[in-house]
């Protein structure tokens, strides 16, 4: 279970952060504006922050700032309503780690805090199970079933990516940002082609895919 600080003014976001983070596994802290989160922050450590771009008090790059030079370095998650690409590079460089804009699918920002909170820890697992499906990290190896399955370098990003959240929804924004480091949507061919692909790698002959399409949402892969 992961300490997760919820930095949201409006009461009715808040409480889909703090329902999501729950149902997730873990403990969110809420509160309302930057002074408090700074005194939160300061107070108690917290693997985590969800920090609001615009606050009553003060704006969220000042919050940032003020948590670094506090030696505050737990990562930050910036929800915001400003999605422009400056924006997205503003909060990135004033120190936060990660940057969704309103209105969000509370489910894809849980996942967010996760891929954070595990980048945070560090990648020491060097083997992904989901059913029949295992990957070697260090040999680069996928096997179903025993069998070695061929795949190229993005068909192997794609499904570690999915392996490592075997069983949670991914969003095709997660999978842009994070599989093919693109901070903007090349359209959805991209994603489809690659989906495509790997299905027919990965897949047994007449059985349901391994990897849902969960409509208006992303994709996920079954944990087995």
């Amino acid at each position: 279970m992961a300490a997760i600080l919820v930095v949201e003014d409006d009461p009715a976001t808040a409480d889909e952060i703090v329902t999501a983070l729950r149902a997730h596994g873990h403990a969110p802290h809420w509160v309302e504006s930057g002074a408090a989160a700074l005194a939160s922050a300061l107070d108690r450590r917290f693997d985590a922050i969800t920090l609001d771009r615009l606050l009553p008090d003060t704006d969220g790059l000042s919050v940032i700032a003020a948590l670094r030079r506090a030696g505050v370095r737990a990562p930050v998650l910036m929800l915001s309503a400003l999605g422009d690409v400056d924006e997205r590079i503003a909060g990135l460089r004033a120190g936060g780690d990660d940057y969704l804009t309103k209105p969000f699918v509370p489910t894809e920002m849980a996942v967010r805090i996760e891929v954070l909170l595990r980048r945070g820890q560090g990648a020491t697992e060097t083997r992904l199970r989901a059913g029949a499906i295992e990957m070697d990290l260090i040999l680069r190896v996928v096997t179903i079933a025993g069998r070695p399955v061929k795949l190229l370098q993005m068909e192997f990003k794609l499904l570690e990516f999915l392996l490592r959240h075997a069983g949670s929804v991914v969003s095709r924004r997660m999978l842009f940002e994070q599989v093919w480091q693109y901070h903007f949507d090349p359209g959805p061919n991209l994603i489809q082609v690659h989906i495509a692909r790997l299905r027919r790698k990965i897949d047994a002959p007449g059985a349901p895919s391994a990897i849902v399409t969960v409509k208006g949402e992303g994709y996920r892969l079954d944990p087995g």
